[in-house]
């Protein structure tokens, strides 16, 4: 059964790489990574957002299991659990929204485990029959698509500087749902795995007074492919790897600033383009040589396992080196605090425009008390990239500090 999607951007999205959907305008040579499962790639909270999409090795905090579990163990606090929410593309649909819920228990000063569950809705999709030769287009029913992910970590600290964290992530895309299917179509599920490891190191500078060096990485999302139509075509999750540097300088004993900046490249293999490939003969007819030339090569892009798919990744680039390179996403971001209550942010994200062309400012603020936290973070495109369909994308963090609470009780 062929099917019209009303809203034909949202069928982009669920079906390629959110992140290589967005460009301004492509160049002669557009070759952005995909992959299934985009919505994992999103930022789900306000601070990390606030920083342009930073938090490999930003202090500890509640949002940790997205960018690096491992930070959990230095929290201050036993426990704590937050609730975010993103309402996504604002500029181009209004029911598309990223939920995200997220919390964290230290077993002892050596010893944490954590668990996050993401929601992603895709909004409301009208599908219809193609049209009839009347001219008649039969309506299907609307579909509701949404993806899911169910995550849990333990992470340990391994020496005084050092702490690292396993987790383990269950995936759920739906990309038809509430909509009967007779062309093989099914939910698709995948299991994957991350490991993160964080080097945090205080430096003295008086009495009252530390520096802080942090250094973090996490390689997220390895595992299973995905299927949507029982086995036949697979496709690869967004696996990643984001390294990260951070440096907290306090100015007195009330103000606080930090400078952080972040790596960011998806371990995805770069899908063959067809038109490398493709010949035509006098009548501008495809030959079938080329043409099976191309789905050799597609057959094999396809057929690599986990880790093939992982170290294939670093060298596969038609462009060689320099658009390897280019794979890379960079963030810069800045934080203020004053007497760890109020703190504002900034940040830059930068993706090549060959990659996506992403490229944005993001603001950010937060409150924080002894019991609840507060944070907002608000994404401004730049010059150079104006059609983001991200751009005005606000984040909104809501968390609870469980020892704050504790406490309230007993007094």
């Amino acid at each position: 059964m062929n099917r019209f999607i009303s809203r034909g951007i949202l069928g982009v999205l669920a079906l390629s790489t959110f992140a290589s959907s967005f460009a301004e305008s492509k160049s002669d040579y557009f070759n952005p990574l995909q992959s299934a499962v985009p919505s994992l790639s999103i930022a789900p909270d306000a601070r990390g957002g606030g920083m342009g999409d930073i938090g490999a090795a930003t202090s500890a905090d509640l949002y940790s299991q997205y960018w690096n579990p491992s930070k959990y163990v230095n929290m201050d606090s036993k426990a704590g659990v937050a609730l975010s929410y993103t309402p996504w593309l604002r500029k181009i649909v209004h029911d598309i929204n990223l939920l995200y819920l997220v919390g964290y228990y230290k077993l002892d000063e050596r010893q944490a485990v954590s668990a996050s569950m993401r929601y992603f809705s895709y909004g409301e999709i009208n599908l219809t029959d193609t049209p009839s030769p009347t001219g008649e287009i039969v309506s299907q029913g609307t579909a509701k698509p949404y993806e899911m992910a169910i995550d849990v970590a333990y992470s340990r600290s391994l020496s005084e500087y050092w702490s690292a964290a396993v987790a383990m992530r269950f995936i759920l895309s739906d990309l038809m749902n509430g909509v009967m299917d007779n062309d093989g179509y099914s939910s698709a599920k995948a299991v994957a795995a991350d490991i993160s490891a964080t080097y945090r190191r205080p430096f003295s500078m008086d009495d009252r007074r530390n520096a802080v060096l942090s250094f973090g990485t996490n390689i997220s999302n390895i595992g299973s492919k995905i299927s949507y139509d029982g086995g036949n075509t697979e496709q690869y999750l967004p696996a990643n790897w984001r390294l990260g540097v951070s440096y907290e300088y306090p100015i007195d004993a009330f103000n606080k600033i930090a400078l952080s900046l972040d790596l960011n490249k998806l371990l995805v293999p770069t899908t063959p383009s067809s038109s490398d490939y493709y010949e035509y003969d006098e009548n501008g007819v495809l030959t079938a040589e080329s043409e099976a030339a191309y789905r050799k090569v597609y057959d094999d892009y396809l057929s690599y396992g986990t880790m093939k798919s992982v170290f294939k990744s670093f060298g596969d680039a038609p462009g060689g080196f320099s658009e390897e390179m280019k794979e890379i996403m960079w963030s810069l971001g800045a934080e203020y605090s004053y007497n760890e209550m109020f703190m504002v942010r900034g940040g830059y994200f930068h993706e090549s425009q060959m990659k996506g062309n992403r490229k944005y400012f993001s603001l950010g603020a937060g409150f924080k008390m002894r019991v609840f936290e507060i944070q907002a973070a608000y994404i401004i495109a730049a010059k150079t990239s104006k059609t983001c369909p991200i751009d005005r994308t606000l984040r909104f963090s809501l968390g609870f500090n469980f020892d704050g609470m504790k406490k309230l009780v007993e007094n």
